[in-house]
């Protein structure tokens, strides 16, 4: 009788994992789940969730053809801090009764029970644990690539964000017990002076002295009269919104002729630690230079930022979560892409934006940099093959990257690669336009009067590159930068409590994430537009409608004083 038995099981496994093994009942499966099936959440039992991040999933149920990638992400993570249970539902007896019609062809033979136990057996133990572990897996796929995309997107429109050139400022990394340092920058982004300022409470509670504020006051007042500042600017980290209250409070009570604006200074801890920081201000502690960096960011965001580990800019959603790999390189491909398209001062540029431009790598950049230490300054693109390790190759690929403003060569100015030089120079010569009068509105003139095809055709120049090469000569000190709106300069305060449903503000996009974009306008915390509140027309994701530092006008729908959160809307209250 036992081995009856154990030949019956023994059939009914083979019978189960061949019935598992089929591509067909597979893939019909895994077409069942993705059009019928549905993500169901639980709170796990004893789980601790204090601040209560996960309440929406504690009894969720949403179908899987539905659900959004930064639900999904949220999921995995409730799960990996053992908060949440997650599970696939779908139709069981539809499914085994599919099977039961490909696998029993006649009814009423006695082997037909051992087969539908089988079937059974498969599905329960089998098939469906492993397509829900390859459903979750894709789900997991879909939702890092979408979350790796959208980092990408908001890291390149924040790295093009336009740089107030040549404005002297004040950097100011906010603090309570250890004081706000202060950093004054020059136009080019030289720091010139520190100072601290204690103009908040120490600790909770504190009546602060006096005598306090005054110093505080004196030494901004005399630091803004002494340097012309045109700007301070404020990090948006703890004490962020007191500090902005003290400097809009000395901007009216002094009668400053300065503005301010709020910082992100997401990284900048970072970057004052780091050994690369450490290198250029030996001898200022790290919230000194964070001071020095805040203000950069306003300057030349793209210089200063890209002296930080991409991941540490927190214009991500989920960051961490993703495939770090992956995460990586997609942001490396971003700077790359930002630096050459933006270009490069080899005079000026730091290792970290040489080290990113086509064909050069931190070794050529370093190379670079001792040369113009030994050497001082290049005088044209010519010289810079004399540097060592920068052979034929890289210089093809790196030099219509590299602009030379002190050159004798105005071509060394734009993005001309060099080996067009010849043909440029003779086409200018035989259309009697001179080298040294381009971007003059003569020169302009002259220009676009010329027959492009004509041009093309006569000096053998592709349509493509003509139309670059025109665009540089009529603008050689471009920058795609200044296509941007510049950020909002600011000379008072808002306050949550001074908010009415319906009011317009204006505003600043800070971040994007799936669902929706948060907006700096002025509170210690931005406020938030879900995207059902982006446009009349639906939309698939917010980066359809906005960009990472554009301005945008926006109504205010809901303000919850008691979480200090304000929704927000692009669509006017009717």
């Amino acid at each position: 009788m036992n081995n009856i038995e154990e030949a019956l099981q023994g059939a009914s496994d083979i019978i189960a994992e061949s019935i598992s093994d089929n591509i067909e009942y597979r893939n019909h499966l895994r077409n069942h789940i993705d059009n019928h099936g549905q993500i169901i959440t639980k709170l796990k039992k004893n789980a601790k969730d204090e601040k209560k991040v996960y309440e929406m999933y504690y009894d969720y149920h949403e179908p899987i053809r539905f659900i959004a990638n930064h639900r999904i992400l949220a999921i995995n993570r409730g799960e990996k801090e053992d908060i949440l249970t997650c599970s696939i539902d779908v139709a069981r007896d539809e499914f085994c009764l599919y099977l039961r019609r490909k696998l029993i062809k006649i009814n009423g033979i006695s082997s037909n029970k051992i087969i539908i136990n089988a079937i059974e057996d498969s599905y329960d133990r089998l098939l469906f644990p492993s397509i829900e572990r390859e459903t979750r897996a894709e789900l997991t796929n879909r939702a890092e690539l979408g979350a790796i995309e959208v980092f990408k997107s908001n890291l390149e429109q924040l790295l093009l964000t336009p740089p107030l050139k040549n404005k002297w400022m004040i950097g100011l990394d906010p603090a309570f017990r250890t004081g706000c340092k202060l950093a004054v920058i020059n136009g080019n982004g030289d720091f010139i002076v520190k100072d601290v300022i204690y103009p908040h409470q120490k600790f909770p509670g504190e009546n602060i002295p006096p005598y306090r504020i005054t110093e505080a006051e004196d030494k901004l007042v005399n630091l803004v009269n002494k340097y012309n500042i045109e700007l301070i600017a404020i990090g948006n980290g703890t004490a962020s919104r007191e500090s902005q209250e003290f400097v809009v409070n000395c901007i009216k009570k002094y009668n400053l002729k300065t503005e301010y604006i709020i910082v992100s200074e997401a990284g900048a801890s970072v970057y004052s630690a780091s050994e690369l920081a450490k290198k250029e201000f030996p001898d200022l502690v790290v919230e000194e230079r964070s001071a020095i960096s805040i203000a950069r960011r306003v300057i030349d965001p793209l210089a200063e930022l890209i002296k930080i580990e991409p991941k540490s800019i927190g214009v991500g959603q989920y960051q961490h979560d993703v495939n770090q790999k992956e995460l990586g390189e997609g942001l490396n491909f971003v700077i790359s892409k930002v630096v050459n398209s933006v270009g490069v001062n080899i005079n000026s540029a730091s290792i970290n934006l040489l080290a990113n431009v086509s064909g050069l790598n931190a070794k050529s950049a370093q190379s670079i940099i001792d040369y113009r230490i030994k050497n001082g300054s290049f005088k044209n693109r010519e010289e810079i093959k004399e540097v060592k390790g920068i052979g034929e190759k890289s210089y093809e690929q790196c030099i219509g990257f590299l602009k030379i403003l002190e050159s004798n060569n105005p071509l060394d100015k734009t993005f001309i690669h060099p080996e067009e030089y010849n043909k440029v120079l003779k086409m200018l010569k035989e259309n009697s336009l001179d080298i040294n009068n381009i971007g003059t509105e003569q020169f302009n003139e002259r220009i676009n009067s010329l027959d492009l095809d004509e041009i093309g055709n006569k000096y053998q120049i592709g349509e493509f590159t003509l139309k670059d090469i025109f665009q540089e000569l009529q603008k050689p000190l471009r920058d795609i930068r200044d296509d941007y709106p510049t950020p909002i300069l600011k000379d008072d305060i808002l306050h949550i409590e001074d908010l009415k449903v319906g009011m317009k503000l204006e505003g600043t996009v800070r971040s994007i994430v799936d669902f929706g974009a948060f907006i700096d306008i002025g509170l210690k915390n931005d406020g938030m537009i879900h995207k059902s509140k982006m446009s009349t027309t639906k939309i698939s994701h917010p980066l359809e409608v906005l960009s990472i530092g554009q301005i945008v006008d926006v109504y205010v729908i809901e303000v919850n004083l008691e979480k200090n959160k304000v929704a927000l809307s692009l669509l006017p209250i009717q």
